[in-house]
């Protein structure tokens, strides 16, 4: 489980196809603290460590996660948004993130607003019962709130802070992002439509 706070950005070295599956080495200031087998989210995407050295670690997504994921598109020299798994004993400073992606999204546009950036996001339709005005989603693993939402579209506020320390501040019109929508909420519906 994860906040959708991030603690550090990490450089894509290099992917490396095995099959059906990827594995990605990533340079991190968190490399040297990471250990084997423990849980890290990548964009939104939790994966297991494999392999730790004092500045870098890989990562293996299969095809499943390549497939529901902006993953299979990464390369060399991408920015990628890091997050340690959180402890029960922390403040939740941002919203329950569980690391599975749902979807993917494409910024339909990104405009500076004086002190904040918004960026317009737009998502399979299929997915509009679980995202609501003011409700948490996580962009690329970043906790956010969004607001003016469609049945496809919703907008999020960046505050400056933001933009520096995530890989937020490359996204532009036509990036494709990882979306996970509220657990909570994805609960309520279910309940709600086997009741």
């Amino acid at each position: 489980m994860f906040t959708g706070i991030i603690e550090a950005q990490g450089l894509l070295e290099s992917v490396t196809r095995s099959g059906s599956n990827k594995t990605f080495r990533i340079s991190s200031p968190l490399a040297s603290g990471l250990k084997v087998d423990q849980s890290l989210s990548h964009n939104g995407v939790c994966l297991t460590v494999e392999s730790v050295s004092a500045d870098s670690y890989t990562v293996t997504a299969i095809a499943e996660t390549l497939a529901k994921t902006t993953m299979d598109q990464w390369k060399a020299g991408d920015l990628i948004n890091l997050e340690q798994c959180m402890r029960l004993n922390d403040r939740l400073d941002g919203h329950i993130v569980q690391g599975h992606v749902d979807t993917t999204a494409v910024c339909i546009s990104g405009e500076d607003r004086k002190g904040s950036r918004v960026f317009r996001f737009e998502f399979p339709e299929s997915f509009a019962p679980l995202i609501i005005e003011k409700g948490s989603v996580a962009v690329d693993g970043i906790s956010l709130t969004c607001f003016d939402m469609t049945k496809n579209r919703f907008s999020v506020a960046i505050i400056p802070y933001t933009l520096e320390h995530t890989n937020m501040k490359l996204i532009k019109a036509g990036s494709a992002v990882n979306i996970e929508f509220d657990v909570i909420g994805k609960y309520v519906f279910r309940l709600a439509g086997t009741m």
